[in-house]
Order: C-alpha cells, then structure tokens, then sequence
C-alpha cells in the first residue's frame, strides 16, 4: 500500500468516526427535543427525505423501481419508523445511556434473525455471546424500576434495527443505497402520517414548536441523518466492512460521553450498569473479531484449492 493510499484510508477512518460520533449524538439530541416521539421521527424522516430527495435530484439519480421493489421499501419504511420511536421512548422513557446499551444487543437479535433469512444453522459461538448479552442485560436490569420501560423500549428498538439490518442486507445487492433510503424513509412518513391522522394530532399546536426544538431537529435530520448517511456510504467503499463494524461498536461510548458531558445528572448511573454494559459491549465486539477471523480463514481455504 502506497503513501497516498494510506493517507486516504487514515482520512476516511478519521471521517467514519466522526459519523459514528454524529450517531451518538443523534441520542442526545432526543433527549434535547421536548415533543413526543412519534411527532419527533415524523420531523426526523420528512427533514432526511426532503435533503437526500435534494441530493438525488443534483446526482441526476432515477427514482424508477419495480412494483415488487416497492413493496419491500413499504416494509422497510414502517420499520425503521416504528425503530426510531420506540428508541426515541427508550430515551424519554429513561435516559440516554440506556437507550444505547439497549441498541448494543442488535448484534445478539441479528444472530438469531440471520438463520431464517439466509437458512442456516445458529452458531455455537453466537449462542455462547447471546448468552452474555442476556448476563449483562440481567445485571443492567437491576438497577432502579423507573428504568424498565426504557429498557423494554430499547430492546423492542434493538429487535426492530437487527431486522431492518438484515433485510436491507438482501435488498442493497440489487439496489441503490441512497434509492433505497429516501423511499424508506419517505414511506416512513407516511406510515407515521397515518398514524398521527387517525390520532386526530394534526392541530395547530402540533406545528408550533420552539425555536430550539426546530434547530435540534434540523439537525437531526439534516446532519445526523441525510448527511451521516451519505458520508458513511462513501466511507465504506473505502475501508473494509470490519473496520466499520468494529468502529459502530463505539456509538454507544460515543453517546454516553456526550450525555454524560450535557446530562451530567440525569445521565450518571449506578455501577452495575456499567458492569452489564461492558459484558455486553464485550461481546459485541469479540462477535465481531470471531466473524472476521472465520471469514479470512474460509478465504485462505478457498485461495489454496
């Protein structure tokens, strides 16, 4: 690897946690807006939509797709919305710290979801970590009640991520990953459009918000959705899928530093909540370093025959 490959790839690491810092912060800026969640992802998703439609129109991008196409963006959009808002109640429900330690077990739903969308066998190994993210979810679980809600939020949210994740692994093959964002995330605003209708929200006061409110979500929308999104496809054709797995595993040390620096109160836990959220991070991660590892040894095998 030449100097000036190097250069580009020390750039693109610096870039992608930046991203991952911005994701952290994406918490924290839940924690900030004083609406509900539901009205808080129908902002979210309109804002994104509306910044990356701009960005696909000054791409001269094509938003044909096939019908069949259609339909699983559909799915993929009510998802991701009903994602978002159960994460956002995660946070107003508890704080920011549990929301994201309760977003780390993605990685354990995702074990047990992949089987039955790829048919195979659930590995020893992932069964082994699954079980010492349930030691650690047991430990968090402890602490005070006011925080179960949260938790059961943040784990229904984590679910729901590890599902949409894995679907979009078989949809991003044969299709554009910003095509396949703004569609889901327009349909989001639609499924969250019907729901606020049939709620009978659509008053006036639900467009009167503070001027706080709609910078904070300017931002979310703009920079830590639209902008974060692009910014990490770019990354990604650049460093490898291991360097950016194992990098998103820092999103929620990112996120507790920054809620800890703005909550200070409110945000500091007792210690056996960090007890449980050092199992679970640790788990994640030697997930990760396992999965890489098995991957280069298959591939070795494959490169000797």
């Amino acid at each position: 690897m030449d100097t000036n490959q190097k250069s580009l790839r020390f750039k693109n690491y610096l870039h992608l946690h930046f991203i991952i810092l911005i994701w952290g912060f994406t918490a924290v800026l839940g924690a900030l807006i004083s609406i509900d969640a539901i009205p808080l992802v129908w902002y979210r998703m309109l804002i994104a939509t509306f910044f990356l439609t701009l960005f696909m129109l000054m791409r001269r991008k094509s938003f044909r797709i096939s019908k069949r196409t259609l339909v699983k963006f559909i799915l993929g959009g009510i998802i991701i919305a009903l994602h978002w808002v159960t994460f956002f109640l995660a946070i107003k429900s508890s704080n920011v710290s549990v929301a994201l330690i309760m977003m780390s077990t993605g990685a354990f739903f995702t074990s047990l979801i992949e089987p039955l969308f790829f048919k195979r066998r659930v590995s020893k190994l992932e069964l082994f970590l699954g079980i010492l993210v349930i030691v650690g979810l047991y430990i968090i679980f402890k602490i005070e009640g006011n925080y179960i809600l949260g938790i059961v939020y943040g784990l229904i949210s984590s679910f729901l991520s590890a599902l949409f994740s894995v679907a979009n692994g078989l949809y991003v093959k044969k299709n554009d990953p910003v095509i396949m964002s703004f569609y889901q995330l327009f349909f989001g605003v639609v499924f969250i459009t019907i729901l606020l209708g049939l709620k009978g929200e659509f008053t006036t006061s639900f467009f009167q918000l503070s001027s706080n409110d709609w910078m904070y979500l300017l931002i979310l929308g703009s920079v830590c959705t639209a902008y974060a999104f692009a910014a990490s496809v770019k990354v990604m054709k650049v460093l490898s899928p291991f360097t950016v797995m194992l990098s998103i595993n820092l999103e929620p040390v990112y996120g507790i530093i920054l809620a800890l620096l703005i909550f200070p109160k409110k945000e500091t836990m007792p210690p056996n909540f960090y007890y449980g959220a050092l199992i679970i991070l640790f788990a994640v991660v030697l997930n990760g370093i396992l999965i890489n590892r098995k991957k280069l040894f298959v591939g070795f095998k494959k490169n000797k025959i």
